[in-house]
């Protein structure tokens, strides 16, 4: 496959914004995990902002390089049973699960006040074309997209593992058949369902672009 110098620049920013974000995603899962009483991932290494712990050689590198609208990380592993007193499975394992779309969250706005401080104090690092300002730019709007995309009632998305502790039991059944075609169901958001997620996602994006605006 042959690319151009300029293509292939675009293809690098777009996987080094996604392979932080989704590092700082899967560190947020495990971080929580850790706060509430279970050490499995800081065990296993996974509790670190070294992203190569959480490389996943084709979702986080090649179909993302490809520039195919699908990507992960390796998941945290997590052990409900080992959450300290007092914080029961169910409550333990939606806190973790809500940690990383909320990490994604807060990275955008994060990355929306650097551009405001670049924008102020070093305008040219952040003018039209410019290489940060682009790997800024992508960096919000990838993680406004996580964060919703990860918050969708679907197994195995951490809003699938929310829905699943918030599912009455009399609903358990209708949730495991949907559950089992759960996987069928992404692939139909991913490559058909795109303009209806645009919307959320650029709301989002809009949102912080307003504040970058006001700000400087």
């Amino acid at each position: 496959m042959d690319f151009g110098p300029q293509d292939l620049l675009s293809r690098v920013l777009f996987v080094i914004p996604l392979l932080l974000s989704l590092t700082v995603h899967e560190f947020f899962h495990a971080w929580t995990a850790w706060r509430l009483g279970d050490d499995t991932a800081a065990r296993m290494g996974r509790l670190t902002l070294n992203p190569l712990p959480h490389i996943d050689p084709i979702g986080t590198l090649l179909l993302p390089f490809l520039r195919i609208p699908f990507g992960w990380a390796k998941p945290v592993p997590v052990d409900p049973s080992r959450f300290r007193r007092g914080i029961s499975m169910r409550t333990g394992d939606i806190l973790v699960s809500v940690a990383g779309p909320l990490s994604n969250l807060g990275l955008a706005v994060a990355c929306t006040l650097v551009f405001v401080a670049l924008h102020r104090f070093l305008p040219s690092a952040v003018a039209p074309g410019s290489g940060a300002g682009e790997l800024l730019d992508n960096l919000v709007l990838m993680n406004v997209a996580l964060a919703v995309f990860n918050l969708l009632p679907i197994p195995p998305l951490d809003g699938g593992h929310v829905a699943a502790n918030l599912v009455p039991y009399r609903w358990r059944g209708a949730w495991d058949r949907f559950a089992a075609i759960a996987p069928f169901v992404l692939l139909g958001i991913v490559f058909f369902g795109r303009g209806i997620m645009s919307v959320p996602i650029g709301i989002g994006y809009d949102l912080l672009s307003r504040l970058a605006a006001a700000l400087t």
